[in-house]
């Protein structure tokens, strides 16, 4: 039988504008697949800040709020406190999340609030021209570390699903990738796993994906996933940090 790509009901027919390789129209994907599986776009309601998901919203075809640079967890906290009923996350960027947003990011978490977070770890600023992040490796050049990071004067990765994780609050923090068909297929599930916890009114989610830019690492695609699995996946090892749900169990 001839198999048919079809888009999931949730993304719009619209190309992605993102630069080839990048892995954020596969992680769309994900995002959008999982929340038609869990029936729930009518109510969903996605945040996307400043960053290259700042025009998500004209991916996913349901509602979508733009929030200020580093902002999403806080814009969501207040629509999920309004429409409770809702199935509400955030999209964000490494620069966005673990810079900017750090404020806002721990402490939704230490609150505990019903929301669903989705993490894009790529090591680096893209749209604003490939400057050093907070996850930018040891000893890797950017536009503002172009002799390298050195982690006397700039400091260590911050690792995000680590630090999320110590807090009480939150009730599931993962991290996944989508290099390879075997982690593609456990990112997936993850990402349904934080959206049922939610929907479950269970609390605070996380799902960071480790993914690529080959643009701003002067990589190709294929070479640039060939990297982070060489060189990222070290630093921020795959696996689920914390699940007080128990349910990875319940689905095994």
């Amino acid at each position: 039988m001839k198999q048919v790509f079809k888009r999931p009901e949730s993304l719009n027919k619209i190309p992605f504008h993102y630069c080839p390789g990048c892995d954020h129209g596969v992680v769309h994907r994900l995002v959008a697949e999982v929340i038609d599986e869990l029936e729930v776009k009518d109510r969903s309601i996605g945040v996307a800040p400043v960053g290259c998901s700042v025009f998500a919203y004209e991916y996913f075809d349901f509602d979508f709020h733009s929030a200020p640079h580093g902002r999403a967890p806080a814009v969501a906290t207040g629509i999920k406190r309004v429409r409770p009923d809702s199935i509400v996350f955030t999209y964000q960027g490494d620069g966005d999340l673990a810079a900017i947003g750090t404020a806002e990011i721990i402490h939704a978490a230490n609150r505990g609030e019903n929301i669903t977070v989705v993490f894009i770890n790529n090591a680096i600023y893209g749209m604003t021209g490939g400057q050093m992040a907070p996850t930018s490796l040891i000893g890797m050049k950017t536009a503002t570390s172009p002799y390298g990071r050195d982690a006397a004067t700039m400091g260590h990765p911050i690792r995000v699903a680590e630090l999320i994780s110590t807090l009480v609050s939150p009730v599931y923090v993962t991290r996944v990738a989508v290099n390879t068909p075997a982690h593609l297929m456990r990112a997936k599930r993850a990402i349904k796993n934080a959206f049922q916890v939610q929907k479950d009114g269970k609390g605070f989610s996380l799902v960071e994906v480790v993914s690529i830019c080959p643009t701003n690492w002067g990589k190709t695609p294929v070479d640039a996933h060939k990297w982070l699995g060489d060189e990222m996946l070290p630093v921020f090892p795959l696996g689920t940090y914390k699940d007080t749900t128990g349910i990875e169990e319940s689905i095994r």
